[in-house]
């Protein structure tokens, strides 16, 4: 786990020292990002550098070394997550503000009363007259999240915040994180049935496996709304665009290479199921957890072991979690690979190049914030009753087709992206019959 920390550095302002400063950094080990300066006088000048390092044991060296140079002096230095975290990430907001008494007559008493006593009468207007159309809940026990493990939910916060975060940003959909502290599946599902009719859609997030296909399988057969697990569906969508983009580059036809899957946790079989059904010709799976292979062989997907899939595949996706898992001597030449263990990858991708993979890449160039605002958002905006096949295929296609030739995926923060995306989903959802014309909302 790597961190970045911010010094902010008296230095004395005379030839050199900067790079004084620098040189120390790199000796440490630490990658120099921004550098600030906040002031300069006649003797020194104040300036903030952030590091990237590997973990705070590393940046309380690294202060320690700065303050040992001539003239220099650390004021201060913060882990960054901390400072962005401060207070935490989210508030509850209001969309138009209220400065008359008419106002307070057309939003409160007695104007309310008129709009729930016309949802009563046609519940489908929820959707359109309340936040519920535009409102998803990001639900979770914290029982895998990240590469934490079961830290439970209070602890998993963070990341849930940060998902509702780029909801609001990319694509102006509200979301709610919803810790729910149990691990049996039973007391989960009850929970979220409860507390569903005041969102428009459930996004599961950070559940451990096999619970969380028990889960996801019984919510969206109970719910009328969709729901997604995102460590499932909305990796593989991302995965499989840049699978597509990739392949492309490598001159590589998707549908008629052999997939190699290594690994079938969450995120695993979710690419590996996603894979098969969007079409590709022939999907291998590599994991000792006999359960996992029961699920894959009944999804049609062939059980190899670790050798005979590198051998066979065209193409290898690696979610094992087992850093230095492949070998070099393991690379077919021409072999499109990526190994997406956070943080260190089952195999480096300069190393699998140099080995003759035709394409390499880590988990640092896939990012599932990529696929699940889009995906929810087209499924709101067709009142859509499930996220199904057809919707998860349009988005990759969507994803891949506005890749550029010489990116693996397009920009994360591009609203753009996520828009084109939803409108991809919305189109597949009316297609598919899973859209609902009394349940859509207005564009937003």
């Amino acid at each position: 786990m790597s961190m970045d920390c911010t010094y902010r550095l008296r230095i004395p302002h005379r030839v050199g020292q900067l790079a004084q400063v620098a040189t120390r950094i790199g000796e440490l080990g630490g990658v120099i990002g921004d550098v600030q300066t906040i002031a300069i006088a006649r003797l020194e000048a104040i300036r903030e550098i952030t590091v990237e390092l590997a973990d705070k044991e590393h940046a309380d060296r690294l202060a320690v070394v700065l303050g040992e140079l001539p003239g220099v002096k650390v004021v201060w230095y913060h882990d960054r997550a901390f400072i962005a975290h401060d207070g935490g990430k989210l508030q509850m907001g209001i969309r138009r503000p209220i400065t008359t008494n008419q106002e307070v007559r057309d939003v409160y008493t007695p104007g309310v009363a008129r709009v729930s006593s016309a949802i009563h009468e046609y519940p489908q207007l929820a959707s359109k007259f309340t936040m519920i159309g535009r409102s998803i809940a990001i639900c979770t026990n914290g029982s895998r999240v990240l590469g934490l493990g079961d830290i439970g939910p209070v602890a998993a916060m963070p990341v849930m915040e940060g998902k509702a975060m780029f909801y609001s940003q990319l694509v102006n959909v509200t979301a709610v994180p919803i810790l729910i502290d149990t691990r049996d599946v039973d007391e989960f599902v009850q929970t979220v049935v409860r507390i569903a009719p005041g969102f428009g859609g459930i996004h599961l997030e950070d559940i451990a496996t096999p619970g969380c296909f028990e889960i996801e399988r019984r919510l969206i057969e109970a719910l009328p709304q969709p729901v997604m697990h995102d460590d499932v569906h909305g990796t593989a969508v991302v995965t499989l665009a840049a699978l597509i983009a990739a392949c492309r580059q490598a001159d590589i036809r998707l549908d008629q290479a052999v997939v190699g899957q290594i690994g079938l946790g969450a995120a695993g079989f979710g690419i590996a199921t996603l894979i098969h059904d969007a079409g590709v010709r022939r999907v291998l799976a590599a994991d000792p957890n006999e359960v996992a292979q029961r699920h894959a062989t009944a999804r049609g997907i062939e059980v190899a072991d670790l050798d005979t899939l590198m051998r066979e595949a065209d193409v290898v996706v690696a979610t094992s979690g087992h850093p230095g898992l492949i070998t070099p001597e393991m690379v077919r030449p021409g072999q499109v690979i990526f190994a997406l263990t956070n943080p260190v990858p089952e195999i480096e991708p300069d190393e699998a190049l140099a080995a003759g993979a035709a394409f390499a890449a880590d988990g640092t160039s896939i990012n599932n914030v990529l696929g699940y605002p889009g995906i929810f958002k087209g499924a709101l905006l067709a009142g859509a009753s499930e996220i199904n096949l057809e919707m998860k295929r349009a988005a990759a296609w969507a994803l891949a087709g506005l890749t550029v030739s010489s990116e693996l995926i397009p920009e994360v923060l591009d609203r753009k992206v996520h828009e084109v995306v939803a409108e991809a989903v919305r189109q597949a959802a009316v297609d598919s019959g899973v859209a609902d014309p009394d349940r859509i909302v207005p564009e937003f």
